[in-house]
């Protein structure tokens, strides 16, 4: 059987240098206006080859696949997080949790990346980490509080000047008051009406007491829907979750599917882990009342909250996994390549538990997923290039 391939943009260790730092000042209204921001034209590249690629070939090693499957190193991207396949070349963006988006580029098709370098570095990105891609080739850009459009990403890439569509203005997708350093990365998808559909994780490890009804109304600890164009006919699709960070929609139903993660501190079995399901604007998942079927509200986490009414109709989850795995990214696999049990089915990907253990609690329990997985898998139209039907992941 021929081998399948498992793609992966890994996270490379090294920080940006001082070459790549992006400019001082937001060149956003410059380049709405479609002028130019005055930026060095000359972007160098992330360097693919030498000890850090080593390095990460030498870990692969130790990844077991099952029989017919094969990892390899697809792109060395610093600090990776979600990712978008584009729809009509051979490149993906790659969203951080911290001032950049990747652009990369496999020329050749051959199924390994040639070049990665900044995507629109005269633009002052915040923890662009949710990326994704309307129908008819826009990019979306979610940062931790403002979102961008871009019309032509895949053609403008070469230059630090790109067409851009301010979606969300600086300060508009939450109350600044309510930023945060924790939990603030965002994850999006566009439906096929043209719907962007964006998580919002809510920043505490349980909301305090009076927290409770402002998120619900706002729409943190939940999904916002929204124009993707121009950020018209906002309203909160789904309440009642706590930090959702991976997203997808099912291509047969329509229907939303989201991971989120579970409360910490309260020991290592319990809560879950959730994968959940929205089917119509409005529902309520239960958080923070409920976290899966184990009461949050009045625990240890949350003593605050005894009082709290139980939300009515909370919609449980799909899946529960075990406790302080954190599921981050999912998607449904819609290629033809994997064998026919895995099509049409959703990966999920989890945070090897011993890599949690800054919570402050006794980890336990065998890994049952790749430290540091965020999967997006797409099958472009026309099957292009090393992407068709393949999964691709950063670590």
């Amino acid at each position: 059987m021929k081998s399948t391939k498992l793609l992966l943009a890994l996270m490379a260790c090294g920080l940006a240098t001082g070459a790549l730092a992006q400019a001082g000042k937001d060149n956003l209204a410059t380049l709405k206006q479609m002028k130019v921001s005055g930026v060095d034209l000359n972007i160098p590249p992330v360097q693919q080859e030498g000890k850090n690629a080593d390095a990460i070939r030498a870990n692969l090693k130790a990844v077991k696949l099952p029989p017919g499957f094969k990892i390899e190193l697809y792109a060395v991207v610093p600090d990776a997080r979600h990712m978008a396949v584009a729809p009509s070349t051979n490149m993906l963006f790659v969203g951080t949790r911290k001032t950049r988006v990747w652009a990369v580029t496999d020329r050749n098709g051959d199924g390994t990346a040639d070049e990665v370098k900044p995507f629109a570095p005269s633009i002052n990105f915040k923890v662009p980490n949710g990326v994704c891609w309307t129908k008819d080739g826009f990019l979306v850009v979610v940062e931790h509080n403002r979102v961008l459009n871009f019309p032509a990403a895949e053609f403008f890439y070469e230059g630090p000047d790109v067409a851009v569509i301010e979606v969300v203005p600086q300060g508009g997708l939450i109350p600044v008051e309510e930023e945060s350093f924790n939990h603030g990365a965002r994850t999006c998808r566009v439906a096929d009406d043209g719907m962007l559909y964006v998580t919002i994780g809510q920043p505490h490890n349980v909301q305090p007491a009076n927290k409770v009804d402002l998120y619900d109304k706002i729409g943190i600890g939940g999904i916002v829907r929204m124009n993707a164009f121009d950020g018209s006919k906002r309203e909160v699709f789904s309440r009642g979750m706590r930090n959702s960070v991976g997203m997808d929609i099912n291509p047969k139903d329509k229907t939303v599917w989201w991971t989120d993660n579970q409360t910490d501190g309260l020991g290592d079995d319990i809560p879950p882990g959730e994968l959940n399901r929205s089917t119509k604007v409005g529902e309520h998942f239960g958080y923070p009342y409920w976290n899966g079927k184990y009461k949050v509200a009045g625990s240890p986490a949350a003593p605050d909250l005894k009082d709290m009414k139980e939300p009515a109709n909370a919609v449980f989850p799909q899946v529960e996994f075990p406790a302080h795995q954190a599921q981050l990214g999912m998607t449904f696999y819609n290629g033809k390549q994997f064998p026919a049990k895995y099509q049409g089915g959703i990966f999920v990907a989890s945070l090897h538990p011993a890599q949690r253990q800054w919570h402050g609690r006794q980890v336990r329990g065998v890994c049952r997923g790749l430290a540091g997985w965020q999967r997006r898998l797409q099958r472009p139209p026309g099957g292009r290039g090393a992407h068709e039907g393949r999964l691709v992941a950063d670590l």
